[in-house]
């Protein structure tokens, strides 16, 4: 048995430990250590003490049995932390494996900024947060550690156009919205700036009056005008009344942001709709136009606009005339005004009318030239029977009309275009921008009319064509359409012909068809109306009505021989003659010639083309 073994711990444990302290002594003394130590519980925030600093943590001291620590790196906000500063912070773990009091003073601070938050909303409160990045549709600001998202349509009562400016600025907003499910939060920096703005704009409706200049930033463009801030108000700046010259869009003299001096023209009584003006803030050019100008002189300018009717010529800015399409041309058959002048050209004019007080000008550009139907060649020009080619510029049922020169039109009427054929309408013989060769038939100058012909170039075959094709003769020709009211045909050498239904029949019974080549017999000729009735029934049905009539009047008895045949009698009968062009000298000069023009025409046509 050792020493050890006879010490009497008890004893000693009292007399270290308040062994002098009664037990009432020792449990009051008990309670007044317990009342130095707070009661903590975890996820709740509370003021602590720095009482160390290391090289990785912060020591606190919240009251508790035992310190607590934080990483240093939360504090990069506080260089200056020193011991004895009161920081908040947050109990994420009362004791830890090691016995250790885990500390957040990160936590703590986002705790307590969605406490602000909130209080914020309910009391509607302003909020100062950091810009910390641009974002689609806004921006991301940092109030405390919350991200809360900033609408770019909440930045400022005018449109932004560019975010990034405002990133790393600091921006006092207020909370609108927030999304508790989600920890989302919406701000808004545009409320701020209203209610600073509404004693602005109150000031400027209550002393709104016509005629009143004020100063604006232009906020917006539109092809139609610029919206204007008045300070809180807009106000509408039409294209119109930005300049006193024609301009195509606000951009080509104003800009985003700029500074701009106005004229109120005009508001509702409400005075929600403010129309200002610009240009009338100088003096109207026509007031300045020079004296020099009137009827008969000549002006330069630029073509600003182009119509249907016509086109506009901007002498100076604010000063335009119309050059109407009947002034571009001596043509009188109107054209389209791009055929003459575009948007852009700088062009000469000549003043016709001018009106100073309506501020009106109409101009011509074709009085730069000679009238071609005054000049004095224009009767040994066009003379009756003088041959012309032109461009075919316009159709119409009745005929067409062709270009001659500049200003110099003709009729070719629809039946004066061919010999032989019978045209219902000018686009079966030419088409427009065609040229066409034409002979002048009629000339009347002081109506400024010419009547051409086209057929006439070539001489009137139907004077021949009355020896070929007459009555009784039998001709081949092919069946080119087909009606309820008969077919039209074509003969030889392309003249047309024409066959009533009733003499289609062939002789098997069956009608004759579209396409189809048979013999016909001419039964009418009309020299004068070019008409030409044909038969093919009659090709078979004459000879044997002949053969009828010729038995009856020989009235021979049966059996009886046939008289003997005297000389001449074997000539054919007159109706099955038939004709060709090639057994007349003429008929064959005719046709040499019909071939020479058709050939001379197709070349024409062919260079037309080209």
């Amino acid at each position: 048995m050792s020493a050890n073994d006879d010490f009497n711990w008890d004893e000693f444990e009292s007399q270290k430990f308040g062994g002098n302290y009664s037990k009432s002594e020792r449990a009051e003394l008990e309670k007044m250590y317990g009342d130095t130590l707070n009661t903590v519980q975890e996820e709740e925030v509370i003021k602590g003490t720095v009482v160390g600093i290391t090289d990785r943590d912060v020591i606190l001291n919240i009251g508790f049995k035992s310190d607590g620590l934080v990483p240093i790196s939360e504090f990069r906000d506080q260089p200056d932390l020193k011991i004895g500063d009161e920081v908040e912070v947050f109990i994420e773990d009362q004791e830890d494996p090691n016995g250790q009091l885990i500390l957040s003073r990160k936590k703590a601070k986002i705790v307590k900024a969605w406490d602000n938050i909130y209080k914020a909303l309910e009391h509607d409160t302003i909020l100062e947060g950091m810009v910390r990045r641009r974002t689609k549709g806004g921006l991301i600001i940092d109030l405390n550690g919350v991200e809360a998202f900033l609408p770019g349509s909440q930045i400022d009562v005018k449109p932004i156009r560019d975010f990034d400016v405002f990133v790393g600025k600091k921006m006092e907003v207020k909370v609108v919205k927030i999304n508790a499910a989600f920890d989302n939060v919406v701000v808004s920096h545009k409320v701020l700036i209203e209610k600073d703005l509404e004693q602005q704009r109150f000031a400027i409706l209550n002393n709104l009056e016509k005629g009143q200049v004020l100063e604006g930033v232009i906020k917006n463009m539109t092809n139609f005008g610029v919206f204007i801030d008045l300070g809180g108000v807009d106000g509408l700046l039409h294209i119109t009344d930005i300049s006193w010259g024609r301009i195509n869009h606000p951009q080509e003299v104003l800009q985003l942001d700029q500074k701009v001096n106005v004229v109120v023209l005009d508001f509702d009584e409400d005075k929600k709709r403010i129309s200002l003006g610009m240009k009338q803030l100088t003096p109207h050019p026509w007031d300045a136009l020079s004296p020099e100008i009137a009827v008969g002189s000549r002006v330069k300018g630029k073509i600003v606009n182009v119509a249907d009717y016509g086109a506009f010529l901007e002498i100076l800015p604010g000063v335009e005339g119309l050059i109407h399409v009947s002034e571009m041309s001596w043509s009188q058959h109107l054209r389209n005004p791009q055929d003459f002048i575009k948007q852009g050209d700088e062009i000469e004019a000549v003043v016709l009318t001018l009106d100073r007080d309506e501020r009106k000008m109409s101009l011509g550009i074709k009085q730069l030239t000679e009238d071609p139907w005054t000049k004095q060649d224009v009767l040994t020009k066009y003379a009756v029977g003088t041959r012309h080619s032109g461009v075919v510029r316009n159709l119409t049922n009745f005929g067409l009309f062709i270009e001659l020169e500049e200003g110099v039109d003709g009729l070719v009427h629809v039946s004066d275009l061919s010999w032989t054929k019978k045209i219902k309408h000018p686009s079966e013989f030419v088409k427009v921008g065609e040229n066409l060769d034409v002979v002048v038939l009629e000339l009347d100058a002081p109506n400024r009319r010419l009547a051409l012909g086209h057929k006439q170039l070539e001489e009137n075959p139907w004077d021949t064509f009355a020896t070929l094709f007459s009555v009784g003769s039998v001709h081949k020709a092919t069946i080119l359409e087909k009606s309820d009211k008969g077919a039209v045909l074509e003969l030889p050498y392309g003249i047309e012909g024409f066959a009533y239904p009733k003499n289609l029949v062939k002789e098997d019974g069956t009608t004759a068809e579209a396409g189809e080549s048979l013999d016909f017999k001419v039964m009418e000729f009309s020299k004068d109306d070019r008409k030409i009735v044909l038969s093919h029934t009659n090709v078979y049905t004459d000879p044997k009505e002949e053969a009828a009539k010729a038995d009856k009047f020989t009235k021979r008895k049966p059996g009886e021989a046939p008289k003997a045949a005297k000389p001449g009698d074997n000539k054919k009968p007159k109706d099955s003659e038939r004709s060709t062009l090639g057994d007349l000298d003429a008929l064959s000069a005719l046709k040499d010639r019909m071939m020479s023009n058709e050939a001379n025409a197709g070349k024409s046509t062919d260079e037309a083309a080209e």
